[in-house]
């Protein structure tokens, strides 16, 4: 996959992730909320490679297959940015809380309506969304 492809899925799973919101899907809303968070940032890691270099240490490669938000933040050079935009206690440090404790495992478990609610405003907030501030980045 290249960077466009990253960032065409991210927008396709938080149109999906609406979609099973408004259907009442909890579990599926969260997931796929999640996912387009990962994928957005894996399209600023593709940002960050270049065709002629040679490629990076097999570690580096290995872990840009992680679900982790937080090593993915830190993979695409992202995390002395976050740290700046999101001060501590500031409506974005909260979103990116909110989106840091997602995880694919959670795919396993039953989300409330809550649950599921909070992520997808975290993330697509319009002023202080996690997403909107990556599509800035990628």
């Amino acid at each position: 996959m290249n960077r466009v492809e990253f960032q065409q899925l991210a927008e396709v799973r938080v149109r999906e992730a609406e979609a099973l919101l408004t259907a009442g899907l909890w579990d599926g809303a969260y997931y796929l909320a999640g996912y387009a968070v990962e994928c957005a940032l894996k399209a600023c890691i593709a940002k960050l490679t270049k065709a002629e270099d040679f490629p990076p240490k097999p570690e580096i490669v290995r872990d840009c297959y992680t679900h982790d938000i937080n090593k993915l933040v830190n993979l695409a050079g992202l995390e002395i940015a976050r740290k700046a935009d999101a001060p501590a206690g500031s409506q974005r440090d909260q979103n990116w809380k909110t989106v840091k404790d997602w995880t694919e495992q959670r795919r396993y478990e039953r989300i409330t309506q809550a649950d599921a609610e909070a992520l997808y405003k975290a993330i697509t907030d319009p002023t202080d969304g996690v997403l909107p501030w990556i599509e800035l980045r990628w």
